[in-house]
């Protein structure tokens, strides 16, 4: 037989010309739009004669070609992508049906079984069924095909007269097609595979598409109330999925921002929300840790949960999980006056790296700890050589892993040294030295990119003669990292950097004033730079009274953004308020809560399912504070 033109049999059940249509739903789901069968059976059928005008017998040689999405179905039960019944009688003359992991080709009182087709994934498939005598040859996803031989050829006098298709059942409600099905074509003397693949959408190949499954289409009939010619899925959860091109036209609930969201192809946009406000600051949990905290790291292990990370003075430091709300005690790990912590991944592997500014024996040494999967605990995995190291930033550039750390001072007078930037050797598993970068009195990196470039910013702190001098920022150009600015700053001891719409910030604490008069100052402005797009340089933007500032903290409540700064000492006191500022665009940065802290080192904001949160660690006494931000909706 030759080949004839396909025979779009979707297209005869679901809407078309502006008529609006109860029995089935347009969904869209992953990018593309399908069809959800609603029934009855009866509204999803059609006489076969107008297919078969100029003769009765079924092809004897075809090809089917469906795209379709399901879930994976329940035990024991079978759905139906088509069926031909005969005549009134539910005798079947010719159908295709999904069981589990299984596909059956129906024909008569026999089948023929293609197992393991892993179809039921939620995701978008498009297989072509050819038939051609003894053999039914399966291709999904434009893939390897998969043939069977039959004992018996398909027949060459399978009547149609007055049969009936039946669109995703067979007839009964039970067994009814609960996915969402996007072509159904029937092509006589010819295999489709080669009119459908090789496809740059595989999962989404194209033979013939209902018109209304690629364009924007119906209204309802009548003036009643509009009705949205589409429906989108809606995924409901309090953590952010992803948003690509394949999610494109989704719908995503929050239930932690009180907001309904569409993916664009690429971020979560708006559609409803209650705007939440921040309303106060509330304490929630007292943490005593074995000693004074220099340094919090919040982070979260997929599949595992939420850990908290402190680097305490003296010998020892510990990790905490997030269990019913607080952080408990989980794992103890020796260090030696550790500075800091910093997480990161690398593959699919998680670890932790410490700053200790002290060693055993002389030999200051920071460590490198590797998630264990199965005990479930950080453990050793590699030990690098520092000097009195104040903090580590990992980042990755181009799909490389890099780790930067800050060395303070060799011995007790030397501040004058190199800091190192590993990277990540994928053959030896480990990191090895790429760069040194000439610091003085280095306390902290801080990576960051705008549009396509890097950048890398130190706080320098001391040059053994005055914290008056120079912090730089570093550009990643031609695989290293290159001077692009220098800020004058006064005791640096931290960078914060951060993005407002498509403005971007650098925030730095400075901690303290020493000059070769000997005197120090403690009270002095901690400053806030904005990127100029014109002079392509930071320029200050404001100042803010701070004192012996260490560590700048960004968050967002809803829509509000916000900074917290460490004040750690005022030249007599230890206790002081640490300050919430808020974004008031025009007004710049302004103070809206006060917070009592004890000589207060860091601050970390993290999130949970139930709620907003804020941690303070002090370096003064053995006690870090969790508070808790209390909210309010807006309409």
């Amino acid at each position: 037989m030759p080949d004839l033109l396909p025979l779009d049999l979707l297209r005869r059940v679901v809407p078309a010309g502006g008529v609006y249509q109860s029995h089935v739903r347009l969904v869209q789901s992953q990018g593309a739009r399908g069809v959800k069968f609603s029934g009855p059976p009866q509204a999803l059928s059609f006489p076969a004669a107008p297919l078969f005008t100029n003769c009765n017998f079924f092809p004897a040689e075809f090809s089917i070609v469906v795209t379709l999405k399901i879930p994976q179905p329940a035990p024991n039960r079978d759905e139906y992508i088509f069926t031909l019944l005969d005549g009134d009688s539910n005798r079947l003359l010719l159908g295709l049906r999904l069981a589990r992991d299984k596909l059956h080709f129906l024909r008569r009182s026999r089948r023929v079984t293609f197992r393991a087709v892993g179809l039921a994934d939620g995701r978008w498939h498009t297989l072509v069924l050819a038939v051609t005598g003894h053999y039914s040859i399966l291709t999904v996803d434009c893939g390897i095909p998969l043939e069977l031989q039959t004992e018996k050829p398909f027949p060459e006098d399978l009547n149609t007269k007055g049969s009936t298709f039946f669109i995703g059942s067979r007839r009964r409600w039970n067994g009814l097609f609960s996915g969402l099905m996007r072509q159904l074509v029937l092509l006589p003397g010819s295999d489709a595979s080669s009119r459908v693949c090789p496809s740059s959408q595989p999962r989404l190949s194209i033979l013939s598409v209902p018109e209304v499954l690629l364009h924007l289409p119906i209204k309802p009939p009548t003036n009643e109330l509009p009705l949205y010619p589409y429906e989108a899925e809606v995924r409901v959860s309090p953590v952010v999925p992803l948003c690509g091109v394949g999610e494109e036209g989704q719908l995503w609930f929050s239930t932690v921002k009180r907001g309904l969201f569409l993916c664009d192809g690429n971020t979560w946009v708006t559609m409803l929300q209650e705007k939440e406000r921040l309303d106060y600051v509330e304490e929630h949990q007292d943490l005593f840790t074995i000693s004074e905290t220099f340094d919090i790291e919040v982070f979260s292990i997929p599949s595992v949960g939420l850990f908290m990370a402190t680097a305490n003075r003296d010998q020892g430091s510990t990790v905490y999980r997030w269990t019913n709300s607080r952080f408990e005690r989980y794992q103890n790990i020796s260090t030696h006056d550790a500075q800091a912590w910093k997480f990161f991944t690398v593959g699919k592997e998680s670890f932790l790296v410490v700053a200790n500014s002290g060693g055993n024996g002389g030999q200051e040494v920071s460590v490198i700890y590797r998630w264990n999967k199965r005990t479930l605990r950080f453990v050793v995995y590699q030990k690098l050589q520092t000097h009195s190291a104040r903090d580590w930033e990992a980042f990755h550039i181009h799909n490389e892993a890099f780790l930067a750390v800050a060395n303070h001072r060799q011995g007790e007078m030397n501040h004058n040294i190199d800091s190192v930037i590993y990277k990540w050797n994928p053959n030896t598993k480990s990191f090895e030295v790429n760069q040194t970068i000439a610091t003085s009195g280095a306390y902290d990196w801080e990576f960051f990119t705008i549009g396509p470039f890097y950048f890398l910013v130190v706080a320098n702190t001391f040059n053994g003669k005055s914290t008056v001098i120079n912090s730089t920022i570093y550009i990643w150009l031609g695989g290293t990292f290159q001077p692009f600015q220098s800020i004058m700053t006064t005791g640096a001891i931290d960078w914060e950097m951060f993005q407002i719409g498509n403005r971007f910030f650098l925030a730095v604490a400075n901690s303290q004033r020493l000059d070769g008069s000997g005197s120090i100052l403690y009270n002095i402005n901690s400053t806030i730079y904005e990127l100029n797009m014109t002079s392509q340089t930071f320029v200050k933007f404001q100042d803010i009274t701070t004192s012996s500032a260490l560590d700048w903290e960004f968050f967002t409540v809803g829509d509000d953004k916000f900074l917290v700064v460490a004040n750690s000492y005022d030249g007599n006191s230890y206790s002081l308020n640490s300050v919430i500022y808020r974004w008031q665009g025009y007004e710049r940065f302004v103070p809206v809560h006060t917070l009592s802290t004890n000589g207060c080192r860091d601050w970390e904001f993290f999130t949970s399912s139930d709620g907003s949160y804020l941690i303070s660690s002090s370096a003064r006494q053995a006690l870090s504070k969790i508070l808790r931000l209390r909210t309010y909706y807006q309409h």
